[in-house]
């Protein structure tokens, strides 16, 4: 239980700190907007160079943990757009996005820091992994199955040009293909003293910067949205997913026991607010996915908490 009151509790800590800054007017949205730009553009993208350049391939690309973790968030995708059809009978537009926050983990804003507190900067590998996964292939999906359904005139080579130029200016993603770059080309070299110095030192502000804009962002929420169907999509992000990674690490994929605990709690992981970025561009199912992102986050205060217990080491 040590570890849920050393990490879990500073963690959500520095989001409540976000969420009261926000509500008692200390930082308001323009200063939410450059905070989320300075962690998605400066913070986050050398602790992922770094995280990358200082490791071999092999360590980076574990095949069983992208089956497990990847496998329970396609079937947790596909879950998710099904109950919306049977119980809502909404349109596939809609059906996209249900399923899309369902499985959506908030890997780059809450899975890095998380990893941080609680297995240190050596230890980010997986965090990494999963943050490309969700960037470069979750929102290929979801870009797709949307310019489909709104019958876009230039169809599937279109939708591919977007995702494509979307992935080409992330700097999440250049950061680790930079990272990757070195450690293939440069193998055995280390990372210049300066350079390593610099990314450490803005680096070291990634982790609070992205909890507390989480809370910023979570402060100019509210879920006024159908609390029933919000409900069982943070039921599926926060429950479902992480047993059916479990189960397909216990049948399929197997791992080793650090491999295996950090797949289990990044799918534990509340939604993540790129889902609202997604809805917003394609103004759909706005107001709905601002409320998952709420609820699941509120609710992985417990589920988070306890994942942690089982699979984090005592602090």
């Amino acid at each position: 239980m040590s570890v849920v009151f050393n990490v879990a509790l500073p963690v959500f800590a520095i989001i409540l700190a976000g969420v009261l800054s926000g509500k008692a007017k200390i930082l308001g949205p323009a200063s939410s907007e450059a905070l989320n730009k300075f962690v998605y553009f400066m913070a986050l993208p050398p602790v992922l160079f770094l995280g990358t350049a200082r490791r071999s391939l092999p360590e980076i690309f574990n095949g069983p943990f992208i089956g497990a973790f990847l496998g329970s968030m396609l079937a947790v995708y596909a879950l998710g757009a099904i109950l919306g059809r049977v119980i809502h009978r909404e349109r596939t537009q809609i059906q996209c996005m249900q399923g899309l926050n369902a499985c959506f983990s908030n890997t780059g804003y809450m899975g890095i820091p998380l990893f941080l507190a609680a297995f240190g900067p050596d230890h980010l590998a997986p965090a990494i992994l999963a943050t490309v996964i969700m960037s470069a292939i979750m929102v290929g999906i979801a870009v797709i199955w949307l310019e489909f359904a709104n019958n876009r005139a230039d169809g599937l080579s279109k939708a591919l040009r977007d995702v494509g130029r979307a992935l080409a200016k992330n700097p999440l993603i250049i950061s680790t293909v930079l990272g990757l770059a070195w450690s293939v080309l440069l193998s055995g070299v280390p990372v210049p003293k300066p350079i390593a110095t610099y990314c450490e030192l803005i680096g070291a502000a990634a982790g609070p910067c992205a909890l507390f804009a989480i809370g910023l962002f979570l402060a100019t929420q509210s879920m006024k949205a159908n609390l029933l169907e919000v409900g069982w999509i943070s039921a599926l992000k926060l429950v479902v997913q992480p047993a059916l990674c479990w189960l397909l690490i216990r049948t399929l994929f197997p791992l080793d026991p650090f491999w295996a605990g950090s797949a289990i709690i990044l799918a534990g992981l509340p939604t993540g607010a790129l889902t609202f970025v997604v809805a917003s561009q394609y103004r759909i199912y706005v107001e709905r996915t601002s409320s998952a992102i709420l609820m699941s986050t509120i609710a992985s205060v417990v589920t988070l908490s306890a994942l942690l217990a089982l699979y984090a080491p005592a602090q």
